[in-house]
């Protein structure tokens, strides 16, 4: 069956293959089903996860004998990295993250943040890389992770900056939402084609051009 992105906590992963990379999509916990992202790339099997959130014993067998050069983590609220700590103690990789959120992160897990990264930085993925997005307003650091297919459309990984519907949620703070909005809008849709597949942090997937219509109505209803 082709990839859908429609994945549910306890059911299985969803998995994507491109060219020179493979994507498997899991949902974990119950209450949060958050959604994790195991990367890996076809040349040289090397591999890295977007979010350790939740669910170790689902997440280490996933990524198997293989394991793991990095974790990425897109910001630093608690349901994206419940599993941090119990993945990177067993699998030794790198820990990523948004240079403003990384304290946090680290505070908040016992993790050191190995990798602080910003606007236009880049992770490999073995022969493959991802382009780091910031995108500040659901958190000061949160990042988005684009993988460019040179055999395809772009392919962005937006944490909870972006969902099918709106942005993520700014918790009130009318300035937060500003600067997301305008990120949002910017880096992304500004800067992306509509066959651009993004995968967020919780919930199914979509592209960008099935939500560019409505930006102007998210900016509108301020959330």
């Amino acid at each position: 069956m082709s990839y859908t992105g429609e994945v549910t906590v306890g059911g299985p992963a969803d998995v994507r293959e491109l060219a020179g990379l493979t994507i498997t999509k899991v949902a974990v916990d119950e209450k949060m089903s958050n959604n994790c992202y195991l990367l890996r790339c076809t040349d040289t099997g090397d591999q890295v996860l977007i979010d350790a959130a939740a669910s170790p014993d689902v997440l280490l067998p996933l990524i198997g004998a293989d394991g793991l050069s990095a974790v990425l983590t897109t910001h630093q609220h608690w349901d994206h990295h419940r599993a941090l700590a119990d993945v990177v103690r067993q699998t030794g990789a790198e820990v990523v993250a948004g240079e403003p959120d990384a304290d946090a992160i680290t505070e908040q897990t016992g993790v050191p943040v190995s990798r602080r990264v910003t606007d236009g930085d880049r992770v490999p993925v073995g022969s493959c890389e991802l382009e780091v997005i910031r995108i500040t307003g659901h958190t000061p650091g949160s990042i988005c992770l684009l993988y460019r297919d040179p055999a395809g459309h772009p392919h962005l990984f937006t944490g909870d900056s972006l969902f099918p519907g709106g942005v993520g949620g700014t918790f009130g703070d009318a300035d937060a939402f500003v600067s997301l909005i305008g990120d949002v809008e910017t880096k992304l849709f500004g800067a992306l084609p509509d066959d651009t597949w993004f995968y967020p942090g919780h919930g199914n997937d979509s592209q960008l051009g099935v939500e560019r219509p409505h930006v102007a109505e998210w900016r509108e209803r301020g959330w």
